[in-house]
C-alpha cells in the first residue's frame, strides 16, 4: 500500500467517524488529531482498530504515542515503517 493510498483510507475514516458533524472543517496532514479537538482518548483506540483492521498493522502499546499518531502524516509514516519491517522480517 503506498503512502497516499494510507492516507486517503485514513482520512476517509476521521471525516466519517469523527468529522461527520463538521463537514466544513478542514483537517491537514500535520493537524495535531488530539491538539484540534477532533480525537479523544477513546478516539485513539477508534484509530488503532482502524490501523490493525485496514491496513493490516497492529500497534503496540509502546508504539501509542502522539509522535505516531498524532497526525495524519504521522499515522501514515508508522504504518509504512511497520509495514516495510514486517516484510524484512
Amino acid at each position: 500500500m503506498t503512502r497516499a493510498e494510507i492516507i486517503t483510507r485514513l482520512r476517509g475514516f476521521i471525516e466519517e467517524t469523527f468529522l461527520y458533524m463538521r463537514p466544513d472543517f478542514e483537517l491537514g496532514d500535520d493537524d495535531s488529531l488530539m491538539g484540534k479537538g477532533i480525537v479523544d482518548s477513546m478516539g485513539v483506540m477508534e484509530v488503532i482498530a482502524f490501523i490493525d483492521e485496514e491496513l493490516g498493522v497492529t500497534v503496540a502499546d509502546t508504539d501509542v504515542t502522539e509522535q505516531n499518531l498524532g497526525t495524519i502524516n504521522a499515522i501514515a509514516n508508522y504504518v509504512l515503517a511497520r509495514q516495510q519491517a514486517t516484510q524484512v522480517a
